[in-house]
């Protein structure tokens, strides 16, 4: 008869999810957890959240943007050789003149130096070179909303790192951050006390105006008014300078978020319910361009949440520009897939409603359209995902961007450091590995920059055609 050992010889290679003590499993439970646990749990996280904040803070409590060294600007900002760039701060010394940290050693600028330096470079400079970034005169500001319903994308680092990227070039930037769990306006030290402070006054502004002309219409046909109350007139008296604040980087400005935003959600659609003609999907735009942020910035960069809520419908009938992130993998392209699809369901179902009454009343339909719309690959592995990526490629076609964003070291870093890799000092690493950690949000930016060009130049050649053909017009009007 054989016998076996009561000892298993295979029991440590099996799965760890075999022969679970109940007992042990129960000591190691804990107690339940009622709604204070959330509060509990609420209250560490805020106290984890500030203390990695302050790490990245100056002693009065905001965020400090690093030096820049003469071979960074020389490289990456100013389109000049070193030994020209030394020259001419000799030459100048009513320019700045940097700072070093040993005798003899590298120099060392601010941000606000550089932008300086630039002019000089653009005003006395070869016109051949590009020291100021291209944005036509007497144009808008463009506006990018970066979206996808599925979290963990990159949207957050993808937008701030376009900013980031937009400020180094010299552009002017406001980030409007749509989502109240306020990833983006934590990167750029905003601080927001409540809802007040975020875009939510824009918007209920936005109804109060449309409320009050309605109003202004019952009273001429003698019917009661529309209720109007504290909220809508606490609105009235608020614009985007009250809500804008200044960052780190002297040429980016915020519009921050917080939870209270997410109020908005709810009190959107309770005001389009009372007010059936208030076009709610235009409040964000409208609130831009009547408080003149088209002509303040040169760009405006929209964070979106991870829905198509209203705030995401806002931002995106707001945006000239659209990017989608997204991983390459099966998931991720499958669930933006969806998310085109719903895109698609939302603005058509606007398009129709409004174009239906239209053409009962003989006016113009509605018609949204964008300048540009790319997704973008981020996180990319090219040892693992090199042919996820071809496969979307070749289903996508021109709405994939054919630049991805790597994965690297400086970016893993920075994200633990409430960080953009922009801000990341290169001396933390070896030279080679900061130009390989930025090369890809480089080449992320370099193709946003070859769309917003493009968009603007389109725009411009459109106005030019417009007023050539003014003259003749008005010539056939008068004979």
């Amino acid at each position: 008869m054989r016998r076996f050992s009561m000892q298993d010889p295979e029991a440590g290679q099996r799965p760890p999810y075999f022969n679970i003590d109940p007992d042990q499993a129960l000591r190691e439970l804990g107690a339940p957890v009622g709604t204070d646990g959330f509060a509990d749990t609420a209250s560490r996280s805020l106290s984890g959240r500030e203390d990695l904040v302050r790490r990245g803070q100056s002693p009065e409590g905001r965020k400090t943007l690093r030096l820049f060294s003469t071979w960074e600007i020389t490289r990456y900002l100013i389109p000049v050789a070193p030994a020209h760039f030394r020259r001419v701060l000799r030459a100048n010394p009513d320019l700045p003149q940097g700072r070093s940290e040993t005798e003899g050693g590298a120099k060392w600028f601010t941000l606000d130096e550089v932008l300086r330096l630039r002019g000089h470079f653009a005003d006395l400079g070869s016109r051949a070179k590009e020291y100021r970034p291209y944005r036509p005169k007497g144009l808008p500001a463009k506006t990018v909303a970066v979206a996808n319903f599925k979290g963990g994308v990159g949207k957050t680092s993808t937008a701030a790192h376009l900013a980031m990227s937009a400020a180094l070039d010299g552009y002017r930037v406001l980030v409007i951050d749509l989502d109240s769990q306020g990833s983006i306006t934590s990167i750029f030290g905003g601080q927001v006390a409540d809802e007040w402070q975020t875009v939510f006054p824009l918007l209920a502004r936005d109804y109060a105006q449309s409320l009050q002309a309605e109003n202004r219409r019952r009273a001429d046909r003698g019917e009661t008014p529309l209720p109007f109350d504290d909220t809508l007139q606490t609105a009235l008296d608020t614009s985007a300078a009250d809500l804008i604040q200044s960052t780190h980087w002297p040429n980016i400005d915020l519009i921050g978020a917080q939870l209270n935003l997410y109020w908005a959600e709810f009190q959107i659609p309770v005001w389009r319910t009372g007010l059936r003609g208030w076009k709610l999907w235009d409040a964000l735009s409208n609130g831009l361009e009547a408080d003149g942020l088209l002509e303040r910035y040169d760009l405006i960069v929209l964070d979106t949440p991870p829905a198509l809520g209203y705030l995401t419908i806002n931002g995106l009938a707001t945006a000239d520009i659209l990017l989608v992130p997204l991983g390459a993998s099966f998931l991720e392209f499958d669930s933006t897939g969806r998310f085109f699809d719903m895109l698609h369901a939302t603005f058509a179902s606007i398009e129709e409603g409004e174009n239906a009454a239209a053409r009962a009343l003989g006016r113009p339909g509605l018609r949204f359209e964008w300048d540009a719309v790319r997704a973008v690959v981020t996180r990319f592995d090219a040892n693992q995902q090199a042919e996820m990526a071809g496969l979307m490629q070749a289903y996508l076609g021109p709405v994939l961007s054919p630049v991805r964003q790597d994965f690297t070291a400086l970016v893993g870093q920075a994200g633990e450091q409430v960080n953009g890799i922009y801000e990341a000092d290169y001396r933390d690493f070896n030279r080679d590995t900061y130009a390989r950690g930025r090369a890809a949000f480089d080449a992320t930016y370099a193709a946003f920059k070859r769309l917003l060009i493009g968009a603007w130049r389109r725009d411009e050649l459109a106005r030019d055609a417009a007023r050539q053909h003014e003259p003749q017009q008005l010539k056939e009007e008068a004979s």
